[in-house]
């Protein structure tokens, strides 16, 4: 029997340039994110729910797995591979491919990507929230802040946020009426010209 109240393991890997520019396609990274978000599953079942077809998603699965972002669970029967994510998460550093102009269109790609499926799981939610009990409505949804950081304050605070993610991460475990819940950080500037082509604003209230 599994104690359900247990902390869960929370893995993640830093993407190489290689990992980059084979993640950077439109099936790839929803196979990445629907393996990480609702567990194992075939071939044939991804290509039902991400509207493709069975050898497309087989093609893509093998190319993740080539990078380590996926894995053969070696729990299928016979030829239906039951595939999983290989980690919780992936992360990089944008100056790690400073030198490599593939990986960085790639990288580009990706991030873009990413806003895209924010965008896209921000309006899912939106379109049901009204069917979900005040007090989950009162505690998710949007929120944004305007801040005035140098780049060692900007990354001590993301440092902080992790951390306090990590606390909560399983905070509701054996609790019936927690459910999983999608956070999601974006940091921009205001002021879209870099440092060196601009006077910085000044600090509120200075």
């Amino acid at each position: 029997m599994t104690d359900d109240s247990a902390p869960t393991r929370y893995t993640g890997m830093r993407l190489d340039a290689r990992a980059v520019r084979v993640l950077a396609h439109p099936l790839r990274s929803r196979i990445l994110g629907r393996l990480r978000l609702h567990g194992p599953a075939t071939a044939t079942e991804l290509a039902t729910e991400l509207h493709t077809n069975t050898g497309a998603t087989s093609y893509h699965l093998r190319a993740l797995e080539s990078v380590e972002l996926v894995v053969d669970t070696e729990e299928g029967a016979g030829r239906r591979r039951l595939w999983r994510a290989s980690t919780d998460y992936h992360s990089w550093t944008d100056s790690d491919f400073a030198d490599d102009e593939d990986a960085r269109t790639a990288l580009g790609w990706l991030q873009r990507d990413y806003v895209r499926q924010l965008a896209e799981r921000a309006e899912q939610w939106l379109d049901v929230s009204e069917t979900w009990p005040p007090e989950w409505t009162d505690a998710l949804g949007l929120d944004d802040s305007v801040l005035f950081l140098t780049p060692e304050q900007l990354a001590a605070m993301g440092e902080e946020l992790d951390a306090v993610l990590a606390r909560y991460r399983d905070a509701g475990r054996g609790d019936p009426r927690a459910r999983r819940i999608h956070a999601f950080q974006f940091t921009r500037p205001v002021e879209l010209l870099p440092p060196d082509a601009a006077p910085a604003s000044p600090a509120p209230g200075a």
